[in-house]
């Protein structure tokens, strides 16, 4: 088995034992991201609507150092503090996916995530 591990400046550095992401047996595995703006590390609360938007774009640019990019998303998992939050997710999701081009998903509410964030999601993706 091949595991390259993927590591970018372009989003947030790892807060613990953990790699960005890891590349192996044709798929990439991106670690949960909070949003964490990767230029100075603050953690964005403006409303769940731009702090999905972050995430994803922190996704968005470790698949690209892994050489894959969003469209070939093939599963997220999506943590909110608030499960009623999970219609304004759907909402940013419509908008990254577009065609009907939405991977697979499953979302769970949980009582606290890293540094009181509000949505954390990881992702599966084709290399």
């Amino acid at each position: 088995m091949t595991k390259d591990i993927i590591s970018t400046k372009n989003a947030p550095a790892p807060a613990g034992s953990y790699s960005q992401a890891v590349k192996s047996n044709g798929f990439i595995f991106v670690s949960g991201q909070i949003p964490i703006e990767p230029a100075t590390g603050d953690l964005i609360t403006t409303g769940i609507h731009h702090e999905t938007r972050v995430v994803l774009d922190n996704i968005s640019a470790i698949l690209s150092a892994a050489g894959s990019d969003i469209t070939k998303i093939v599963k997220l998992t999506v943590y909110l503090r608030k499960i009623e939050d999970v219609k304004f997710v759907n909402e940013v999701l419509a908008e990254r996916f577009p065609d009907n081009n939405l991977p697979a998903r499953a979302c769970v509410e949980v009582s606290g995530l890293p540094k009181d964030a509000g949505v954390e999601i990881e992702a599966v993706a084709e290399a």
